[in-house]
């Protein structure tokens, strides 16, 4: 049923499942009206509060069957990825939450533990519910517990190498494990690889449509559950082997297969799951089904299916009603595209982000020069290492907080080759409605301590051009171009440059050396504002490339009285830190304060909340900074005092 079909039935049925025992009572006629009355109250509350649609838009039945054949939250259904858990919640009493979606208060765009009992693992990183599943089955087998265990694998998570070796793992031990391969043919856009060329192939098969209804009358047919059911469905798919045979890769493996079965039909879904629920052993349920489902401005958005609006949109054409602006992605999508026209050797890779991180725009001038490798940021360094090696520039274009899963490749299999490679981190720092497991908060830190590795953060338009050609001009290392997302700042001009470092403000007196990191840079210099009207003297600098510490920002700091390092990373192993650290090093006694996020798990909302929670505003920075150079100011009347009192 569409969007539009189901209005008028809109809030009737949902209004009264508080929990997952109430859709158990539902008749097969009045699955369809929640089923319709769910699409509706996703696209009317994401709307207003952006969110990820297109994902949530076809697991509806998906998730509604779960719920019927499945115990949660004493049977643990674990999702990959994350971000199509919303009918989840929806049906585990958690829709008055869907006013603030991914706001401070409300709910998050991800499994929580801290909602739901319902919820065990906050898995909002791509290809991991597997290897957890194979954990959860192995503690409950050990135990004795009879307890189901499943995990729902799509949007491309499958692309992702850790599923794999869960697989490999899950058919090895054996025990009862249902995996639910949501088979929508993307992730962020079409997903990418054999697998998915392998998957697409059932797709397209003219026998498909026959197929579901093969399986469907034999799930109708057939009054009994357990091994006699799946003896039936193999049975079943056998006899369609040589029309579509995704089967055999999954058996081959030694794991059973139920499938395929249309994933928008309730009864059919129902049915395959009871079946694999109870066979005794690990059972793939391939469902096949259709990204933003029911919802026309999803289904016409060839792209991404609108996968994941980052704000409020309308609902009849799909388009954010914010205007338009110049994001940090355009600007590198851009310049990168120049740099590429210049320079033929010049590569784009990205891990199934190919429009989020603006690697798409240099693959519609050169396709054959971008390379989306699915989920699997471990390949895609790797990878990147070995065109390195044959002669070519890649430019790795992935979230920061997704770098974390590559570090050993780019420590190991990058850096200690020497091999230039440039990454870019899109979403560093802190995003906001995403999460702490989206936080670009870590790669500073993190990626700080790998050898050879060059660290840049532009502040602004112009320095992230300048940074970028900066970066794919190194010849003999990796380097990092971070910057975070939102709209890029006004450009902010320097003063002068000593030697990387660009100075952006200065004054008669050199009390404070300030070091703002990338897009600090304008609270830098509202700070600098704020402590000269207390009359102290504040030089601003934007270090540009922070990793390593270069020796002319030690030099500036040799000449004031306190340094104060701003920056949007964990403090720990953080630019700050790093500072220090050379300062040691150079036998440079000036104090040093530093600025940033502790190393925590931060509760989504708008970065302008959370920088606020955690003193890294304008307002705060400037009282702190004051507060301690006023502090040094009574220090010295002491220290003269005492002095004095020693001569007398």
């Amino acid at each position: 049923m569409s969007v539009e079909e189901g209005t008028a039935n809109h809030g009737r049925l949902l209004g009264t499942v508080r929990g997952p025992q109430d859709v158990k009572r539902m008749t097969a006629e009045q699955l369809d009206i929640l089923a319709a009355e769910i699409r509706d109250f996703l696209i009317a509350k994401v709307s207003r509060t952006g969110g990820h649609v297109g994902p949530n838009l076809g697991v509806v039945e998906l998730t509604l069957a779960m719920h019927r054949v499945f115990d949660s939250p004493r049977d643990r259904l674990l999702f990959d990825t994350g971000h199509q858990a919303y009918v989840h919640k929806i049906v585990t009493g958690r829709q008055e939450g869907f006013d603030k979606l991914r706001q401070r208060g409300g709910l998050s765009g991800y499994p929580s533990q801290a909602e739901s009992d319902h919820d065990l693992i906050e898995n909002s990183h791509a290809s991991t519910a597997l290897s957890y599943a194979d954990g959860l089955a192995k503690a409950y087998a050990l135990r004795g517990e009879k307890r189901s265990v499943v995990a729902v694998v799509g949007d491309g998570a499958l692309t992702g190498g850790m599923c794999w070796e869960a697989l490999n793992n899950i058919a090895t031990a054996g025990n009862p494990l249902v995996i639910v391969v949501n088979d929508n043919g993307r992730s962020y856009s079409p997903t990418i690889g054999g697998l998915a060329d392998h998957l697409s192939s059932l797709r397209l098969n003219p026998g498909y449509e026959k197929v579901l209804d093969t399986v469907k009358d034999a799930l109708g047919n057939t009054p009994f559950v357990g091994k006699p059911m799946y003896e039936v469905l193999h049975a079943v798919k056998k006899g369609i082997k040589d029309a579509v045979a995704p089967q055999a890769m999954f058996e081959d493996l030694g794991i059973k297969y139920v499938g395929p079965v249309d994933g928008h039909d309730v009864p059919a879904v129902e049915s395959a799951l009871r079946a694999a629920k109870n066979f005794g052993g690990p059972v793939i349920v391939h469902a096949v089904t259709r990204k933003g489902y029911g919802y026309r401005a999803a289904e016409e958005d060839e792209a991404d299916r609108l996968h994941g609006p980052g704000g409020a949109f309308d609902i009849e054409t799909g388009k954010l009603l914010a205007a338009p602006s110049v994001k940090w992605t355009h600007v590198f999508a851009d310049e990168l595209v120049t740099i590429a026209d210049e320079r033929p050797d010049v590569v784009g890779i990205t891990a199934a982000m190919a429009e989020p991180t603006g690697i798409a725009t240099l693959a519609r001038k050169y396709p054959n020069r971008v390379y989306d490798v699915g989920i699997a940021e471990q390949h895609a360094a790797t990878s990147a290492a070995g065109l390195a090696m044959g002669g070519l520039h890649p430019v790795v274009a992935v979230y920061a907080t997704f770098l974390n899963r590559a570090f050993d490749q780019v420590l190991l299999d990058v850096a200690m080759h020497k091999l230039p490679v440039t990454f870019v981190l899109d979403r560093a720092g802190i995003t906001g409605p995403d999460g702490p497991s989206h936080y670009g908060i870590w790669d500073m830190s993190v990626f700080g301590v790998v050898p050879g590795l060059r660290i840049a953060a532009p502040r602004d338009s112009a320095t992230l051009r300048e940074e970028l050609r900066e970066a794919v001009a190194v010849d003999d290392g990796p380097t990092i171009l971070r910057f975070p997302t939102g709209t890029v700042a006004a450009d902010l001009p320097a003063v002068r440059r000593v030697g990387p470092v660009d100075v952006l403000a200065e004054s008669a007196r050199t009390d404070v050396l300030l070091v703002a990191v990338g897009s600090f840079a304008g609270l830098g210099m509202e700070v600098a504002t704020r402590v000269a009207e207390q009359g102290y003297g504040v030089t601003v600098v934007d270090p540009r490339w922070v990793r390593p510490v270069p020796a002319e920002l030690v030099e500036l700091a040799a000449g004031h009285r306190l340094v104060v390092t701003v920056e949007d990373g964990v403090r720990v192993g953080g630019v700050g830190s790093a500072l220090a650290q050379a300062m040691r090093d150079a036998d440079v006694r000036v104090p040093v304060k530093d600025l940033g996020v502790p190393a925590d798990w931060h509760p989504h909302g708008t970065r302008a909340q959370i920088l606020a929670d955690l003193g890294l505003t304008a307002q705060d920075v400037a009282r702190d900074v004051t507060g301690w150079i006023s502090g040094l100011d009574a220090q010295s009347v002491e220290t003269a005092a005492d002095e004095a009192t020693a001569k007398n």
